[in-house]
């Protein structure tokens, strides 16, 4: 009796990750990696001896300083999410390709980190800004929202570790579907006119808000938290790569 042959490319569903045949990508270019370290280098002192404080802001403005490192680690939240989205969409896509399955879970895992990270730099700024670390403002809802589709994502991800190839397809599943609602999250919730927010929402673009030393030090933030997402991402991505393949050769 003839045996049914799996599809060329395609592992069986019982069988382990093809991590012994994906690469090991490289870590190249030092050059831009000390350069993350000058743009921070940079930001931290920016914030303090460049830019001038913001209006709108209690006291003297000195609190919108935290603005520096909150917003673009809230912005770092939905990154993550769209690039662990499309890794995902690129696996189902792709039929089985470990190497993308393994970038979204890195970008998904960053992103829970950004979101941990947004959360409590947004209330140190509510306590100082208005007298309480949480008011149920619409963004800090948002937040959180988005910090459980995170969290879920690991806790379903983690229940089927054992399962590489199930662990892959149900991961990628999730990320495409939680996507619908991570956008309302991200851009609908902020903005409903029934719930009233907090947060200004002109400060940052406003020329008589904030001056120009202001935003050139922000800017220079949002170029160095980028590319520290970058690195992040590479190291991380290395590191499930060479731990998938330790395990494979075990089996």
């Amino acid at each position: 009796m003839a045996t049914t042959q799996p599809r060329p490319g395609i592992a069986p569903s019982n069988s382990p990750a093809p991590s012994s045949s994906q690469p090991i990508p490289p870590l190249q270019g030092a050059w831009w990696k000390l350069g993350i370290f000058a743009l921070m280098g940079f930001v931290i002192y920016g914030m303090f001896f460049i830019a001038k404080g913001a209006v709108d802001f209690v006291g003297t403005g000195d609190v919108a300083r935290i603005v520096f490192f909150h917003v673009p680690v809230a912005v770092l939240t939905s990154l993550c999410y769209f690039s662990g989205a499309i890794y995902a969409g690129l696996y189902l896509w792709k039929r089985r390709d470990f190497g993308t399955d393994i970038k979204s879970a890195t970008a998904m895992e960053l992103g829970f980190l950004a979101s941990i990270l947004a959360t409590i730099t947004g209330s140190i700024f509510a306590g100082a800004q208005w007298g309480s670390y949480w008011n149920w403002d619409p963004r800090e809802i948002s937040i959180v929202g988005l910090l459980l589709i995170y969290a879920s994502y690991l806790v379903l991800r983690g229940a089927v570790a054992n399962q590489p190839i199930k662990r892959a397809q149900i991961s990628a599943v999730y990320a495409m579907i939680t996507l619908i609602p991570a956008n309302f999250l991200i851009w609908v919730v902020p903005r409903l006119k029934v719930l009233q927010t907090l947060h200004p929402t002109t400060v940052l673009t406003d020329a008589n808000s904030t001056s120009p030393s202001y935003k050139l030090v922000l800017l220079v933030a949002f170029l160095a938290f980028t590319l520290l997402f970058v690195w992040m991402f590479q190291l991380r991505n290395r590191f499930l790569l060479l731990a998938a393949r330790q395990q494979r050769s075990r089996i």
